[in-house]
């Protein structure tokens, strides 16, 4: 006897769709018969720089202790942390990268009849974990392709839980300053979670960005999200971090899996925290990177989504679709984004300044065949 198993999964799950990551290099090699070596993935945000040397060694030096279990607590990486961000040991949450925060968040504050807010165009891990517990969502319209705040504030009704918020957002790049946050803070009722998710903030360190650190202290209701994946080189590792108030963090621990962050992710954070050379020299790389590709698109006559993030939104003036597989036959992969509600848009992260000669060229020559 069979049982209809999507009909016993919870209602919102059964609505779900798989989250779709950018399309790894060996499965291209495999679908289209192309050499690995001349595949440039230029889709999933990733530090071309490769790990951080401080990481690597800490690595190596935690292998001989794999059949031991990692410390759940995470006390070395933590302590860090607190010291890093001016906070305590009780306000960190260590996440298996930056979406088990966001996870978490929706497990432990949201449920059926209550609601999370978020923007259009915003990082789809969002609808996905308030689906999931089968909360509502209600989506405020973008404005110039990110977040509008006011339009996210008129959003929140008695059975708001949660606000997420990006900055800078993901896959648009866009941001927001701090005038900007200090009013939505000022404004949210405090018994609404606001979760600012900065996983891309190491790169717009120096431009008219908030630091949500900065308001840890007077808004109990404000929860930063960041993660290791981006400035920090460790994506394959999956660790990441919440500052809150020790209440939230507390309420997020109850939920948290244990051991859910591995002891080589635990010391290669920790050690990554310490290469500030390496993190200033992804930012120089990045900037570099990102004047390239800008002045690339220019000269194809195309326009983008201005970015404060390591990847630039470009439209490629008609349907992305087909340019997109047209890429991936040159071996190129960058990430579609018609999901997001950007169907002209190509994301691109930025790469090596040879990967984005690459992708610029080989941009060129599939725009040419129409």
């Amino acid at each position: 006897m069979s049982g209809n198993f999507l009909a016993l999964a919870q209602p919102g799950v059964q609505q779900l769709s798989p989250y779709v990551p950018g399309k790894p290099v060996d499965e291209l090699a495999r679908e289209l018969d192309i050499d690995p070596a001349r595949i440039i993935k230029l889709a999933s945000n990733e530090n071309p720089l490769g790990a951080s040397p401080k990481a690597l060694a800490a690595i190596h030096h935690a292998l001989a202790d794999l059949t031991r279990y990692p410390d759940g607590n995470g006390f070395e990486l933590k302590q860090r942390l607190s010291e890093l961000c001016r906070v305590q040991a009780n306000q960190v949450t260590l996440g298996n990268g930056s979406n088990d925060i966001l996870e978490l968040v929706a497990r432990a504050y949201l449920a059926p009849g209550l609601n999370a807010v978020f923007s259009e165009h915003a990082f789809a891990i969002y609808p996905i974990v308030t689906q999931a517990v089968n909360a509502d969502a209600r989506v405020a319209p973008a404005k110039d392709w990110g977040h509008d705040l006011t339009a996210m504030l008129a959003a929140i009704d008695e059975n708001t839980r949660v606000v997420f918020i990006a900055n800078p957002n993901n896959p648009t790049g866009t941001w927001f300053g701090p005038r900007a946050l200090e009013a939505f803070l000022a404004a949210v009722p405090r018994d609404v979670l606001v979760v600012l998710d900065e996983a891309y903030i190491e790169y717009a360190e120096g431009v008219d960005l908030p630091d949500g650190l900065d308001y840890l202290a007077s808004y109990p209701n404000l929860l930063v999200s960041r993660t290791f994946s981006k400035a920090y080189g460790l994506a394959a590792l999956r660790v990441g971090y919440a500052l809150s108030s020790p209440a939230v963090a507390d309420i997020l621990n109850r939920v948290r899996q244990p051991f859910n962050v591995n002891s080589l992710a635990l010391v290669a954070a920790r050690a990554a925290l310490d290469d500030v050379e390496y993190v200033a020299h992804s930012r120089r790389l990045n900037e570099a990177g990102m004047q390239q590709l800008e002045e690339g698109f220019r000269q194809l006559g195309l326009s983008w989504i201005p970015s404060k993030a390591n990847f630039i939104a470009v439209d490629v003036a008609r349907e992305a679709g087909p340019v997109y597989q047209g890429l991936l036959r040159e071996g190129v992969i960058v990430r579609p984004v018609a999901g997001y509600g950007l169907p002209r848009h190509l994301r691109v992260s930025i790469g090596l300044a040879s990967e984005n000669s690459r992708l610029l060229e080989a941009l060129a020559k599939v725009l040419a065949r129409g």
